[in-house]
């Protein structure tokens, strides 16, 4: 594929090949680039070639790009990317062209992806296997801010460990974007939530989303806290999308046979240890799932985002959008993004 129409290229405006392109009536539009892994200050604006839809791919023009802790770890070159890239697998925005061989989709349909090529653009592409169908009732913003965060929380709840009534979980960052949703959804199965917050204004958001406990782990010892509240029975499920900090002291607090779901490493990447642990512990179990492998076919993609457009419509799952920055603000975005201080979905806006 040529350097143009590469979906995951970042280009340099002054090289001749795009030159070649714009000058023969091209169109130019804005990308952020990642020359190579550092701080949030690598995030770059450049002016870089439309890209051209491949077979089966939608080309979006691009309305709202949802941020997500994983194009952190792109851009730190944790996942070995090669540089550049232009990060960004969420957003919502309206079909602008058609590949070939695409199928059940029009130019004009507002859709949203969390698979998506470069999203942090103006303009990006997608799989149409891919791509979601927005309803009317949903604007681009809510689709940004739901779609990876709350299909995460659908599938934790759902299908990791399925709660029910009578489970107690546990969710670190509980005022974090899937930990307000996880809480919602994991109130919708009958569960009891207990949510760990830095700060006091968190500690409200959790309980506003249905926390029955919250505890402001700055303050009190989370772990010596929990026991207090569920005695020695222990937690059912601990989800932890934190890491190094919280996850030896969350498989403490298990009960036999119970689950630890670590879905993110905020705070760092988990340190080797000796599964022995686990049978040590009461034959707990340990899952590190993503979201790719709870949404493997479209029937189970349209299934996830189907009740959760229908709960934001019917009023009974709130989204809350905490910031939107500009695209250009990219690294700014981010940087708010690592400090913990987010209350809820931070969004790009092109």
């Amino acid at each position: 594929m040529n350097e143009v129409s590469h979906p995951g290229a970042v280009l340099d405006f002054a090289a001749s090949p795009i030159r070649h392109y714009l000058d023969h009536g091209g169109t130019p539009m804005v990308a952020i680039q990642i020359s190579e892994a550092g701080g949030p200050e690598m995030l770059v604006p450049i002016t870089v070639a439309l890209p051209e839809p491949g077979p089966g791919q939608l080309r979006v023009k691009v309305a709202a790009t949802g941020l997500n802790f994983v194009e952190v770890y792109h851009r730190k070159g944790l996942y070995g990317l090669p540089f550049p890239l232009t990060p960004g697998g969420e957003f919502a925005g309206t079909v602008d062209a058609l590949g070939p061989g695409v199928m059940g989709f029009s130019v004009g349909d507002r859709v949203a992806t969390v698979a998506g090529l470069a999203g942090y653009a103006e303009f990006a592409l997608v799989a149409s296997e891919r791509a979601i169908t927005l309803p009317t009732s949903l604007s681009f913003d809510q689709a940004a801010a739901l779609l990876l965060q709350g299909m995460t929380a659908h599938y934790l709840s759902f299908s990791t460990f399925p709660l029910a009534k009578g489970h107690t979980a546990l969710v670190h960052a509980g005022a974090g974007g899937v930990g307000l949703l996880l809480t919602q959804i994991a109130k919708r199965r009958g569960a009891r939530v207990i949510s760990t917050v830095s700060t006091a204004e968190k500690a409200q958001l959790a309980r506003d989303a249905g926390a029955d406990d919250v505890i402001l782990y700055t303050q009190t010892d989370f772990a010596t806290e929990v026991e207090r509240l569920v005695g020695k029975r222990g937690v059912d499920v601990v989800y932890d999308s934190v890491g190094k900090t919280t996850f030896e002291k969350g498989l403490g607090l298990l009960r036999p046979r119970g689950m630890m779901v670590l879905f993110g490493q905020a705070s760092g990447a988990v340190a080797p240890f000796d599964p022995q642990v686990l049978s040590q512990g009461g034959s707990l179990f340990l899952t590190r799932p993503t979201l790719g492998s709870y949404t493997q076919t479209r029937e189970e993609l349209l299934g996830r985002a189907g009740d959760l457009f229908g709960w934001v419509s019917d009023g009974s799952l709130h989204l809350r959008i905490d910031r939107k920055f500009p695209l250009a603000e990219a690294g700014a975005a981010q940087a708010y993004l690592e400090s913990r201080e987010s209350k809820g979905k931070i969004l790009l806006i092109p």
